[in-house]
């Protein structure tokens, strides 16, 4: 993306955090009506959480797992509704898989939804099993080497 007003950071602030999961609601709770009891769970607390800003103002989010130390489990990706197709999407995984590999990963793990599983193929992801459902919302496992 060529728009320089967009950047990715890590989270560092309890404030960022909070915005973060505030752009999460907004997209998967509000519009996508996943429950909040299941948008918020335990691994929130062990992730590396990303932000996109747009002029200081937090747009998109993602957050960054492991399953052992070799395997990157991407997840919790949100963009505001007026901020997509845009390419801050695409600021946000590839800064969550340059963190994964600065963390010493060799593989990347998610669970896309069936209607952005192209998105997720333009960056290299490929799909792996068969679509399944996930909070109400079909999804399928997408894997791609580091």
């Amino acid at each position: 993306m060529t728009d320089s007003s967009f950047f990715v950071k890590l989270v560092e602030t309890e404030a960022e955090l909070e915005s973060a999961i505030s752009v999460r609601f907004r997209v998967f709770v509000a519009e996508q009506n996943v429950p909040p009891e299941e948008e918020l769970d335990e691994e929130d607390a062990a992730a590396t959480h990303v932000i996109a800003l747009h002029h200081g103002s937090i747009v998109g989010t993602g957050r960054l797992l492991s399953r052992d130390s070799t395997v990157a489990i991407i997840g919790r990706m949100a963009v505001d509704k007026s901020w997509r197709r845009q390419g801050v999407g695409g600021l946000i995984l590839k800064f969550l898989e340059d963190e994964a590999r600065t963390q010493g990963m060799r593989q990347s793990v998610l669970h896309a939804q069936e209607y952005v599983k192209s998105f997720y193929a333009a960056h290299g992801y490929r799909e792996h099993g068969d679509p399944f459902m996930e909070v109400d919302i079909l999804h399928i496992e997408m894997r791609k080497d580091l």
